[in-house]
């Protein structure tokens, strides 16, 4: 017997979006042995058949045809269908991964989140650096920090080019933030500029915490080098993350004053692919029927932020006169 209400029995599991993250839903799910892969759903059949075949799994014709398939969904379908493709999942009754960001709007993932209270279904928002073992070392060690500064940069690919940087990279370090400090943000200063695209690809962002923490964020996906990196200032202590080497560093004061001494320590952070981490903690949510960490809840606040981010950028693009892309921006909103 298979179903999501607890047991031994392994949870039926489907994809719906076969592109990138697709495809890496399916490899990771046809890894666990917690689950059965039951199949891959994507608009371009040839697509879904490719990855089936890869996975050894099979190409479904369509969402209506995971009723009494399958008990849970990843979605990885283009943000602008996040919103109609995961209401309609939780309408049928199983539970959902959405990708970030977890819709297009706030006024969308609000139905989504609507969806899953009517129906009693569990969704998780695939912001999947919260699992980065990296970010998994330091959240221990928390002792109000009060200065950020993160990096996220990347080469150009054609790859989420539907959406703003800040929507498609930038919000997983909105997300992180949020959570390492726990306080709403009070103020936003932004810029960013198109340069590849008509949409923003590199933006920078400082940000102001209701305690007084403060943020520096830089995202790119026109950059010449790939670069994955925060570091943040708590009382005698400057802690390092490098999230593609999934490692974190700690460097205390041991010695105060003219000559100063400083201990070094490597956090300890266990040796797991986000992604995997990230899909065991969705079925483990699933199977005990509890909030998952990156909840719609936490999903909601991240864009929310995003938007306020994108919404400064745009006021800046005015001021600057860097109003043609402005303009079109904002009816883009």
């Amino acid at each position: 017997m298979s179903g999501p209400g607890g047991g031994s029995a392994k949870v039926r599991v489907a994809v719906v979006g076969a592109g990138e993250f697709g495809r890496n839903h399916v490899r990771v799910y046809r890894e666990m042995d917690s689950v059965e892969l039951v199949g891959v759903v994507d608009r371009d059949t040839e697509r879904a058949a490719k990855n089936a075949a890869e996975f050894g799994t099979t190409a479904i014709g369509s969402v209506e045809e995971l009723r009494g398939r399958a008990d849970v969904v990843s979605v990885a379908v283009p943000t602008i269908s996040h919103a109609e493709v995961g209401c309609r999942l939780l309408e049928m009754g199983l539970d959902v991964l959405v990708e970030k960001p977890m819709a297009a709007t706030v006024a969308e993932a609000d139905e989504l989140l609507a969806a899953a209270k009517r129906n009693s279904r569990i969704l998780q928002v695939g912001h999947v650096e919260r699992f980065n073992p990296a970010v998994v070392a330091v959240e221990p060690i928390l002792n109000r920090p009060l200065f950020f500064e993160v990096h996220r940069l990347g080469v150009f690919t054609p790859r989420s080019l539907d959406v703003d940087v800040i929507f498609d990279l930038m919000i997983h370090d909105l997300d992180i933030l949020l959570a390492l400090v726990g306080e709403p943000v009070t103020e936003v200063k932004a810029v960013g500029i198109p340069v590849l695209t008509d949409k923003v690809d590199i933006a920078h962002a400082r940000l102001e915490f209701a305690g007084g923490a403060v943020a520096n964020v830089t995202a790119s996906r026109v950059s010449t080098e790939r670069v994955r990196k925060m570091r943040f200032f708590q009382q005698h202590e400057y802690i390092s993350l490098d999230y593609a080497r999934r490692d974190a560093l700690r460097v205390g004061v041991k010695k105060a004053g003219p000559q100063p001494e400083f201990g070094f320590e490597k956090l300890v952070a266990p040796a797991t692919e986000p992604l995997r981490a990230e899909l065991d903690a969705f079925i483990e949510a699933v199977r005990t029927r509890r909030e998952p960490r990156t909840n719609g809840r936490a999903g909601r606040v991240a864009l929310e932020l995003a938007g306020r981010v994108m919404t400064s950028i745009l006021d800046h693009g005015q001021r600057v006169q860097l109003g043609a892309f402005s303009r079109q921006q904002k009816a883009n909103l």
